[in-house]
């Protein structure tokens, strides 16, 4: 019997050649680990294969990466001894592809010289650091069109703030120097398979030693990988029979296993605590009498809920996700930013109630800048600072609340049965209402307006609850986890919810720009018994309104969150004003940063369809509200409608 060493020999290379053929006919994913030390992934049937080769003397860190990136790829040794086998698997995966699309491109990809091309480049250390491409292709009339946009995709990549440069140059040798070809010519000409090749100055690594900078590496990858596909899509389009609607619709659907830990990991570790839970006072109604039996003249006490879990170990758990073993880079980049974002939160729990706590605030949920504290100054003077308009029509009772809660829930669930919301009564909640984990929570000494209550409903059930749900339905637990700074975009969403159903009243206006005017002093400085006479002299507020307003700013040391409802506001508005549509932001707990990989993850079919939708978006009035906001409108616009 044959032993079968690592080396890939002619028997081995006939059995996988056979196998991968036939899948690829089948359209069926290839995921194979080669006898040459390699790997081919080809998702489904596609156009296009990056390679990779391995030099023999192995000293080429982190160029692999640049392959692993897309739908379809091929990392393998450059040894001579494999070649032919090489050159034969490529060749059938070349020949079984043409005859589904009518052409096939092969991109390879190496690394070429630190320094550079520049005369000054081998000196200056800044312009070494700039990312560099050499396009290598065939003088083929046919493929002009497509190496142009290749040429323009890599020209917009930025690495550290640096363009990058590219150089075109026509080749009758694609390939890397001391190394053959991978396609032969006679295969070339036979199967209309077109081979071009891409030469990458590796400014992702150390050239004196050979170490990878991982931040780099990431930067240049993402860039890179949008570049190629925008190629692929190019090279598709005029070249093949084939028609994708989009460039992302060439991106990859099948995801490795490393996806799913990182995405099971983090989901586990965002899921052992509730942030705001912990943050809020559990005394808020005692602290209110305590305040108000001094006089307002010194800050209440305020006191916590006891830690769930050990910050220790919790951290330990977030940094074992293997987020530098997840391919995609759209996909490393959210893990990355939650990974980052659970990071500072369990370093928060950890100093609640210290000075320390707003420092972690402001990194989380960020500052007031001039801008926003503008919008809330004019709120704030342009509204009454009296007016009956949420009391006039009488109140309901948490409990009567909460059945209308249910009610809104059971319609949902009617729609998607999987939804297994509920609505709760708790004496510890401060702020009134609160959805956590999918649930209402409702104050049990919370009065609700009855002109506010349908607004309130769509804004905790129609915006919090759904895009819950909706995330639930997605295979990433982080998009009901809520994705890195996603409460801006959420809490955006959820007040527009109260404008389209008219119930966005002047005073709600007025609380929301009060909190952007508190959490600015806060940062500042301002004590809790000076932020709260500035909201009762100067605006105007009720005291007990004053203390909620404050409590909610201070809460845990200073939390500035309660600035980002007007912020997302005013996000949600400019992004109807520039033609964005309302539906897709639905999809789950997502930022407004995060809606070019949405998208993009949507396209390459990632993400399913939503099951949800708010129940207010089938009203006509609704329509014509979103409407009148696509022509341009700002926060104070919405007072006169």
């Amino acid at each position: 019997m044959k032993k079968r060493s690592g080396k890939l020999d002619e028997t081995i290379t006939n059995r996988l050649i056979h196998v991968i053929a036939n899948r690829l006919a089948d359209n069926k994913r290839v995921r194979r680990t080669l006898p040459m030390r390699g790997r081919l992934h080809i998702d489904r049937q596609l156009p296009f294969l990056c390679v990779y080769r391995r030099p023999t003397n192995g000293n080429d860190a982190g160029t692999d990466r640049l392959v692993t990136t897309e739908a379809s790829y091929l990392t393998v040794s450059s040894g001579r001894k494999q070649h032919a086998g090489l050159s034969e698997l490529v060749g059938t995966v070349a020949r079984t592809l043409v005859h589904e699309f009518g052409a096939f491109l092969v991109l390879e990809i190496w690394s070429g010289s630190a320094a550079g091309d520049g005369d000054n480049e081998a000196t200056d250390p800044a312009e070494r650091q700039r990312p560099q491409f050499r396009i290598l292709a065939p003088k083929m009339a046919a493929i002009g069109g497509f190496v142009d946009r290749f040429d323009e995709a890599l020209s917009r990549i930025k690495v550290a703030k640096q363009a990058a440069q590219v150089r075109v140059e026509q080749s009758e040798n694609c390939h890397p120097k001391r190394m053959s070809p991978i396609v032969s010519k006679a295969n070339i000409n036979d199967i209309r398979c077109i081979v071009i090749g891409l030469e990458v100055r590796p400014i992702y690594r150390d050239s004196e030693n050979g170490e990878v900078y991982p931040v780099v590496l990431r930067e240049l990858r993402r860039g890179l990988s949008r570049a190629l596909r925008q190629t692929f899509y190019e090279f598709t389009r005029l070249q093949t029979t084939h028609r994708p609607m989009h460039y992302h619709v060439l991106g990859r659907r099948a995801l490795v296993k490393a996806v799913w830990e990182v995405d099971r990991s983090l989901a586990d570790v965002s899921n052992a605590f509730d942030f705001l839970l912990q943050a809020t006072p559990v005394n808020s109604q005692q602290a209110w009498f305590e305040f108000r039996k001094n006089h307002f003249e010194r800050p209440p006490t305020f006191l916590y809920r006891p830690l769930p879990a050990d910050p220790s170990i919790l951290k330990r758990q977030l940094f074992a996700a293997p987020v530098e073993r997840v391919e995609d880079p759209a996909l490393a980049i959210l893990f990355r930013e939650k990974q980052d974002e659970l990071d500072r939160q369990i370093t928060m729990l950890s100093d609640i109630n210290t000075p320390r706590f707003v420092h972690g605030s402001v990194q989380l949920f960020g500052n007031v800048d001039d801008q926003l504290l503008g919008v809330a100054t004019d709120l704030l003077n342009k509204l009454p600072s009296r007016t009956r308009e949420d009391s006039k029509s009488g109140h309901f009772t948490a409990e009567e609340f909460a059945r209308r809660a249910a009610d809104e829930i059971e319609y949902y669930r009617r729609q998607w049965p999987e939804m297994n919301a509920d609505v709760k009564l708790r004496d510890d909640i401060a702020s009134g209402l609160m959805v956590s984990h999918g649930s209402l929570l409702v104050g049990k000494n919370t009065m609700i307006p009855k002109s506010r209550a349908e607004a309130l409903l769509q804004h905790e059930v129609g915006t919090h609850i759904v895009t819950y749900y909706n995330g639930r339905a997605q295979p990433f637990r982080q998009l009901y986890a809520g994705l890195a700074g996603y409460e801006a975009l959420q809490e955006g969403l959820a007040v527009l919810a109260e404008y389209l159903v008219g119930g966005l009243s002047r005073p709600r206006l007025r609380l929301l720009a009060a909190r952007v005017i508190a959490a600015r002093r806060m940062v500042e400085g301002a004590s809790f018994v000076e932020t709260f006479r500035e909201l009762v002299r100067t605006f105007r507020f009720e005291r007990r309104t004053a203390y909620t307003i404050v409590m909610r700013i201070f809460r845990g040391g200073g939390l500035t969150k309660d600035a980002v409802y007007l912020r997302g506001l005013c996000q949600v508005l400019q992004y109807l004003g520039k033609g964005g549509k309302l539906e897709p932001l639905y999809i789950g707990k997502i930022a407004v940063e995060h809606i070019p990989i949405i998208r993009e993850l949507q396209w390459r079919q990632v993400l399913r369809d939503p099951p949800l939708a708010p129940r207010y978006m089938s009203d006509p009035g609704v329509t014509a509200r979103l409407e009148r906001l696509r022509t341009g409108k700002t926060v104070l616009d919405l007072i006169k409608h």
